[in-house]
């Protein structure tokens, strides 16, 4: 299977996985023969892409982190919890009950499969930025906590305070929380606010740990200092404080804004990396990109020798550098090979870009 940007599918191709609604339900099953109505469904609900099969991707397969089913149910309650959170409703302990569930459900699925990557193509579905990205910072974290050790019980409070932990952002007004341009000063500053008003909204009455709430309250914070709201730095930082901070960013620069594109994933990991001990603690940066895959399996590549090709495979130990099927050549069809970049011979070619 290969992934493909939505404006490039056409009707006739084969769908790879099942794809379900913006509330969790079934939209389409894997194996469908895409017509045009199934496209323009698809294109309803903004969906980036999807996954197809065919001769050129055969016998490539991705592995979702988490199934599509449990993320969607997640995505649902995380949207009840801010709905009803705006709306100024206190009685919300059934809903966030049922969020912790689905936050256990995720635990359970990442701790059952320590060893696979986490492709931000499978995070990136609807086109709804406050829930989605709550969602993918909750997997993300989670994923991190495998990966460092931490129990169940605390993965579960982990997952839990990434996925509340942008809820202050239902305080801050619209205007500023959509803002197409660059914040001004002041705008920035009532911006600011909204991890301390989450931390203050959510330790009302909902019995929620005090390791949720720290992180929820310290998501922002920077390990060289510099951060907010307390201005803390280092291990003064919480260890969810710290993982949830590193998960945050990069999926806010692996995800479209109004005011900018999405970052390749390659590219947000390099970022990430150059942010060492200024903005994320070097345990979780060098964590974090042992646990996500910048060039996800079926995704299709160029390269700086003018080969273009699938990735195959992605080698755990050399995140940027994975196994790949190539099918051109300078833009001529090939009879599709394999080629392994992280081999000695092909360490001059590099990935340029993701087709």
């Amino acid at each position: 299977m290969r992934y493909v940007p939505l404006s490039c599918v056409r009707e006739g191709m084969t769908l790879a996985d099942d794809l379900y609604d913006d509330e969790g339900h079934f939209l389409l099953v894997g194996g469908t023969c895409l017509t045009k109505t199934n496209l323009e469904s698809i294109d309803r609900l903004l969906y980036s892409g999807i996954y197809i099969e065919d001769k050129l991707s055969e016998g490539i397969i991705h592995e979702n982190a988490v199934n599509s089913r449990i993320r969607e149910r997640t995505l649902r309650e995380v949207r009840d919890i801010f709905v009803q959170t705006e709306a100024g409703n206190v009685d919300i302990e059934e809903t966030v009950r049922a969020a912790r569930q689905q936050v256990d459900s995720i635990v359970e699925e990442i701790s059952g499969n320590k060893d696979i990557l986490i492709n931000m193509m499978d995070l990136q579905a609807f086109d709804d930025y406050t829930y989605n990205h709550s969602v993918n910072v909750a997997i993300l974290s989670i994923s991190l906590g495998v990966a460092l050790g931490i129990s169940k019980p605390e993965l579960c409070k982990l997952g839990f305070a990434a996925l509340l932990h942008d809820i202050g952002k239902v305080f801050v007004p619209k205007d500023i929380l959509n803002k197409p341009d660059k914040l001004t000063e002041n705008e920035f500053e009532e911006m600011k606010t909204h991890s301390k008003l989450g931390w203050d909204h959510i330790k009302k009455g909902l019995g929620i740990s005090e390791d949720v709430l720290v992180g929820i309250l310290q998501h922002h914070e920077k390990y060289g200092g510099g951060g907010y709201p307390d201005n803390l730095e280092g291990e003064s930082i919480s260890l969810f404080g710290r993982i949830i901070a590193a998960a945050d960013v990069y999926d806010a620069l692996t995800s479209q804004r109004p005011y900018r594109k999405a970052m390749l994933p390659s590219d947000a990991v390099e970022y990430v990396m150059a942010s060492i001990v200024t903005q994320f603690d070097p345990m979780i940066v060098s964590t974090l990109v042992r646990k996500i895959a910048p060039y996800p399996v079926g995704t299709c590549v160029k390269m700086s020798n003018g080969m273009t090709a699938i990735v195959k495979e992605n080698n755990k130990e050399v995140c940027l550098r994975p196994k790949v099927r190539v099918y051109m050549e300078n833009g001529e069809d090939v009879e599709p090979y394999e080629l392994d970049l992280a081999g000695f011979e092909n360490l001059n070619i590099i990935i340029t870009e993701i087709v």
